[in-house]
């Protein structure tokens, strides 16, 4: 018998669901116990039609903000089992770079039509809102959106669920330094290939090359830095604005921010 091919039976077809590795079995586990767990009014966060989730990294770096009015369970396990259909999108975010979740269940929203236009706008403003939070958190500034939400009017965020999807052994395997340099060295190689086999692609895309790169760069000089006995480089030492130009709003958004728009000041403000 080769090796991974389990004890399915002489003839026997095997469940799809023993075709994985069992490192992604366990993964896809831990996803699904997370958007199962429950609120205290006893709802289950990943049931929520309505919502924002955000993607961190081993360092708990935010990566990726999006929204979703089809379920959140719907839409985050159709980023991180790779069952989008859209290629483009499997290659900017690499599944096993993300190591937590965050989700925002907009739970008012609850039954409400795709089309209403009130709650499409409630919903862009809390994506915008959790997009200016991530990057605001961000040692570079900058996340791995293709496209930056559209620019809406900054709100309190709701109440959050924030998970760890990786066990012990496996941050210890898919979380060392060498294992994510090599895996974001390909990431960005297959990012690269996308554009440069298509040629006409979003300048998103080419964006995301661009803080993939940094991202590559820094985790790359880090490991340098340990292994000489060397502090850690500053995250500041690239600046990543420098490089692709405004993160706050796409140049086709018409209503891009300015320094006065309140967008920009924080939850706190806000909240005052």
């Amino acid at each position: 018998m080769l090796s991974g091919q389990g004890k399915a039976g002489k003839g026997k077809k095997p469940s799809r669901r023993g075709l994985p590795a069992p490192i992604v079995r366990d993964f896809r586990k831990s996803l699904d116990y997370a958007l199962s767990r429950t609120d205290e009014a006893g709802r289950a966060w990943g049931k929520a039609q309505w919502g924002v989730y955000a993607f961190y990294d081993y360092d708990g770096e935010p990566i990726y903000i999006g929204q979703t009015n089809e379920k959140l369970r719907v839409r985050v396990r159709r980023h991180l089992t790779n069952q989008r259909t859209d290629a483009v999108a499997m290659r900017i975010l690499d599944v096993f770079e993300v190591a937590e979740i965050e989700i925002w269940p907009l739970w008012d929203l609850e039954g409400t039509k795709k089309t209403d236009k009130s709650a499409r706008r409630l919903l862009d403003s809390v994506e915008y809102s959790a997009y200016l939070q991530a990057i605001e958190r961000s040692r570079f500034g900058a996340i791995l959106n293709e496209k930056i939400p559209p620019v809406s009017a900054r709100v309190p965020l709701p109440e959050s669920m924030r998970v760890d999807l990786i066990g012990v052994e496996a941050r210890q395997e898919r979380g060392h330094a060498d294992t994510r340099i090599a895996r974001r060295a390909e990431t960005l190689a297959r990012l690269a290939a996308v554009a440069h086999e298509r040629g006409e692609v979003s300048p998103g895309l080419r964006r995301v090359i661009v803080i993939q790169a940094v991202r590559l760069a820094y985790l790359a000089a880090t490991r340098l830095a340990f292994v000489e006995g060397r502090p850690e480089p500053d995250p500041n030492a690239i600046h990543v604005e420098a490089l692709v130009g405004s993160l706050l709003s796409e140049l086709t958004d018409p209503t891009g921010p300015t320094d006065t728009d309140p967008m920009l000041r924080s939850d706190e403000d806000l909240e005052s």
